[in-house]
C-alpha cells in the first residue's frame, strides 16, 4: 500500500482538534510504517509550522515524530513562506519541496502528484 499523509492542520490554533489531527496522522505513519506499507508524510499550509514543534524533545508527540521521521519528505516551500515557518523547516532539515510552480511563489508541494500516481492520500 501507498499512502501519503499530509499535515495541513496549524499547530498554533493550540486545540484538541488541530493536535487530534497532528497526532493521529504521526499515528496512521507508524502504523503503515510498521506494516511495511510505503508512506510519506509531508507538511502543507499552516502545517508548516509543525516541524519545528513536533522537534522539540519537550512535546509530547516527539517521541512518535521522531519514530516516522524516515516516512517525512518535505514541507511544502510556498506554504513555508506565506506562514512564516521558513526558518522552522530549515532548522529541523526538513527538505522544502516546490514540484509544483504556482505563480508568486517559490513554489509549492504537489499533492496531486500523490493522486495522479495512485497513492491513498488524505489529509490532516
Amino acid at each position: 500500500m501507498k499512502t501519503a499523509i499530509i499535515i495541513i492542520t496549524d499547530p498554533k490554533s493550540n486545540n484538541d482538534e488541530s493536535n487530534g489531527r497532528a497526532f493521529n496522522a504521526l499515528a496512521l505513519a507508524q502504523e503503515s510504517l510498521r506494516n511495511g506499507d510505503q508512506v510519506e508524510v509531508s507538511f502543507i499550509g499552516a502545517g508548516t509550522r509543525w516541524p519545528a514543534e513536533l522537534t522539540k524533545v519537550s512535546h509530547p508527540f516527539n517521541a512518535l515524530y521522531n519514530s516516522v521521521r524516515e516516512a517525512v519528505v518535505g514541507a511544502s516551500c510556498g506554504c513555508a513562506a506565506a506562514f512564516g515557518a521558513t526558518e522552522g523547516v530549515q532548522a529541523c532539515g526538513i527538505k522544502e519541496v516546490k514540484d509544483n510552480a504556482v505563480a508568486g511563489t517559490p513554489g509549492l508541494a504537489s499533492v496531486r502528484r500523490y493522486l495522479a500516481e495512485g497513492w491513498q492520500t488524505l489529509v490532516f
